[in-house]
């Protein structure tokens, strides 16, 4: 969509090398923001409680929400280039409407429930290596664990959305004007999504890949993002949970490697998932397509339209 006869070939360039600086960078300042703003209320040498904060070795409450908000940051960053270098209304991002469609948003989260059910049931029968680090027994409830929950259940739908907006809606879009094909903007698109997450063995690499071809292949179907952030969600929803009940947040944030069995649920919740949206949007008569922002028919020949 971003391909009008205002195209030019700097514009998705200077976006993208925006949006990768200020996702490295961005995100880091506002995490630090959050890790300083929390040391002045401890109470302690507020040298040494930033120290704490801002590592990564314990995260606690203040370092989970600085990470979530650091990753939604990237929601206006992601409007501002549409808007300053694109010279587009943010909107476009969210769908070839162009708006979020939360009705068919709401169905995608039923979806969701669906096949992380599913791939619960299938990853019950695999071998307990498949799982991270996880205890056997339940963790004990305290004001850390509650603090947790909350900075879980109000900015992890904002961090999940940061990253669709980044990834499957600014730069897959950014990647397809440049290079002309849908195909090669959703590779490139997972494959930066992969590698963003830091160090990780083949097996992690490949979910985290496999998560970006469907979440992206979704918006080019679809039309929108609101799949790919509905699974997205669900799936740092189960994730986080998980940790606080069992585990800790440390090592769910700074995962690297799991079995190669996590695959098998890869491919089923990934299944489960695409098939059902496929059918909801098809139900829905989802429109997929659109013409260019601005598009005139007075002076334009034909009427070509624009893939999402």
């Amino acid at each position: 969509m971003l391909r009008t006869w205002t195209y030019a070939s700097w514009r998705p360039v200077v976006g993208i090398l925006t949006a990768v600086i200020a996702f490295f960078i961005g995100a880091s300042l506002v995490f630090l923001v959050v890790a300083a703003l929390h040391a002045l209320f401890q109470g302690g040498a507020w040298a040494d409680d930033f120290r704490h904060d801002a590592s990564t070795t314990t995260v606690g409450p203040a370092g989970l929400l600085g990470v979530n908000l650091g990753i939604a940051s990237m929601i206006p960053v992601t409007w501002a280039i549409m808007r300053l270098v694109h010279r587009m209304r943010p909107r476009w991002l969210a769908s070839v409407v162009p708006r979020m469609r939360w009705r068919f948003f709401a169905a995608c989260i039923g979806i969701a429930v669906v096949a992380l059910l599913a791939q619960v049931v299938v990853g019950a029968l695999l071998p307990r290596s498949t799982g991270g680090d996880v205890s056997g027994s339940l963790n004990h409830f305290t004001l850390s664990t509650a603090l947790s929950a909350v900075v879980v259940l109000l900015t992890t739908p904002l961090q999940a959305a940061g990253e669709e907006y980044l990834f499957r809606g600014y730069l897959l879009q950014a990647f397809g004007s440049l290079f002309n094909s849908r195909w090669v903007a959703i590779l490139a698109t997972a494959t930066l999504f992969a590698l963003a997450h830091g160090g990780q063995n083949p097996p992690l690499f490949f979910d985290r890949f496999a998560f970006g071809l469907i979440a992206g292949w979704l918006v080019t179907r679809t039309g929108g993002l609101e799949a790919g952030i509905a699974l997205h969600i669900l799936n740092n929803f189960l994730a986080f949970g998980v940790a606080l009940a069992f585990g800790d947040l440390s090592s769910t944030l700074q995962v690297s490697s799991v079995s190669w069995w996590n695959i098998v649920l890869t491919v089923t919740q990934s299944g489960v998932y695409t098939g059902l949206v496929v059918l909801v949007a098809r139900r829905m008569d989802l429109q997929n397509r659109t013409r260019p922002p601005g598009f005139d028919p007075a002076t334009a020949v034909g009427t070509a339209t624009a893939n999402a």
